[in-house]
């Protein structure tokens, strides 16, 4: 009976320390993101629906509106992680901060440019005031390059109001207070709806750009790999679940995101077709090239453009997918 109870106690203790070691093996992250958009929905569902606490991933998701500011935050050590369009890192490593891009948000451009009643064509615009989220970074940089491949050049043709990203851009069209924006699907339909005019579509003048993407500091990445990796499977368990699950997806971005349910399922029918969310959370480095090759024109950087591979590590992502039995 002695022995009986003496091993139930020892049990019990060791229950105890396993549910103490659990406990302790959770991990408090803060991670940004630019704006709360469909696009930047991946992260909201790995925080609101489980995906980082099931990988014991306390996680604090905040937005920092500009690319530029989150990156400047994760830098600086505010974060950890740092959801952002994918020249603000292309950036700060050329400054000579030790950042890294680990995975993909937005492998692609989804924007419309949209436009008062008047506005009619490219040429239309010259004078034009647009909303911007920032004046370089983000949606703005790759604003800049298509106004500039149709012949506009900033600021000799156009001005920039920084208002914020799409949800606050598309208030300030509708207001009055701005002659046109870049709105990211399915917010363009919305805008369609309103009477407004669509210019044209990005994805038409670049249609290969990694927009938006996850990147860390490479010092922290390298002492903390075993968490990183937890934050990769934790992402590509996200993408999965988006792409397999239309109706429960669409369902959750279009009340997180406060959209129309059919502008959602048409958010998500064209971002999962379209792999503009990768199925694991990958960056495309192809398009992530023509980001930095963009950069290298509008900074006027000297030298040959560097290879995208220079700014991203796969090798996290890589590691996660193994542990999930994948590749």
């Amino acid at each position: 009976m002695m022995a009986k109870k003496l091993s139930v106690a020892l049990l019990a203790l060791a229950l105890l320390h396993a549910s103490l070691g659990s406990a302790q093996d959770r991990v408090k992250l803060r991670v940004s993101s630019a704006t709360k958009t469909l696009g930047y929905g991946p992260l909201w569902v790995a925080s609101k629906m489980g995906f980082f606490d099931r990988q014991g991933l306390d996680v604090e998701l905040v937005v920092i509106r500009a690319s530029d500011v989150g990156i400047q935050a994760l830098a600086g050590g505010s974060l950890e992680i740092a959801g952002s369009a994918s020249d603000a890192p292309i950036a700060a490593v050329e400054k000579g901060l030790d950042l890294v891009i680990v995975g993909g948000i937005i492998n692609g451009l989804t924007q419309s440019i949209m436009a008062a009643k008047k506005f009619k064509t490219y040429a239309d615009l010259r004078g034009a005031t647009f909303g911007a989220i920032s004046l370089t970074s983000g949606v703005t940089f790759a604003l800049r390059q298509v106004l500039k491949v149709k012949g506009l050049e900033y600021p000799r043709d156009y001005k920039l109001l920084v208002i914020g990203g799409t949800p606050q851009t598309y208030a300030a069209l509708v207001a009055g207070q701005i002659d046109a924006a870049a709105l990211s699907l399915p917010v363009n339909y919305a805008a369609e709806e309103q009477g407004f005019n669509e210019i044209g579509r990005f994805a038409d003048v670049i249609p290969n750009y990694q927009l938006a993407a996850l990147s860390t500091k490479r010092s922290w990445a390298e002492k903390n790999r075993p968490v990183l990796v937890r934050v990769m499977k934790a992402m590509a368990q996200t993408m999965r679940w988006m792409h397999q699950n239309k109706e429960a997806a669409a369902d959750f971005l279009a009340k997180e995101m406060r959209l129309k349910p059919e502008h959602a399922r048409r958010g998500w029918e064209f971002y999962s077709s379209t792999r503009t969310w990768h199925p694991d959370g990958d960056i495309n480095l192809d398009g992530l090239q023509i980001v930095t090759q963009i950069y290298w024109e509008q900074t006027q950087s000297k030298g040959p453009v560097p290879k995208a591979a220079k700014y991203a590590d796969q090798s996290y992502l890589r590691d996660a997918l193994k542990e999930l039995g994948t590749r």
